[in-house]
């Protein structure tokens, strides 16, 4: 559909927010709950669904129903030390943190196990000035150079 970006929908709590992501052309779901309906109407269609769960059973059912990747939210609010603890049980499954993810701690949620991180706050700003927009470049650069090899 894009050839240089994926197209989104997040915050899909039904299927009918689902069909509507659908219908508008989105390449994967994100949702902030456990929904088994939902991923079996992504999959129908041939799109990723990032789950949202906290709980162990919220991981364990988002692996009973497919996800594909299961996001953990709000996982700064609950710490890296939690999501380490996650990653024991549930070590085959792609758990990504999201929510309390920057610059300081990025590194320890990758050592804890996270197949990939979610960072928003840092990003959702608007750029008014070049300088605004060369500061920008260099946070990302900054980010970049934190992931893992």
């Amino acid at each position: 559909m894009y050839k240089r970006q994926l197209i989104g929908a997040g915050t899909i709590i039904n299927t009918t927010l689902a069909q509507k992501a659908i219908d508008a052309g989105a390449q994967f779901i994100v949702t902030p709950n456990t929904n088994k309906s939902v991923v079996e109407l992504a999959h129908q269609h041939g799109l990723p669904v990032l789950m949202g769960a906290l709980t162990p059973t919220d991981v364990a059912n988002a692996i009973e129903y497919n996800a594909d990747i299961i996001k953990v939210f709000p996982a700064g609010s609950m710490g890296v030390g939690y999501f380490k603890a996650l990653t024991g049980p549930f070590s085959e499954a792609q758990l990504m943190p999201v929510g309390g993810v920057n610059l300081d701690n990025l590194s320890q949620w990758f050592e804890a196990g996270a197949c990939g991180a979610a960072v928003s706050g840092d990003f959702c700003k608007v750029l008014n000035t070049e300088q605004e927009r060369s500061d920008l470049t260099k946070l990302v650069k900054n980010y970049i150079s934190k992931l893992p090899k």
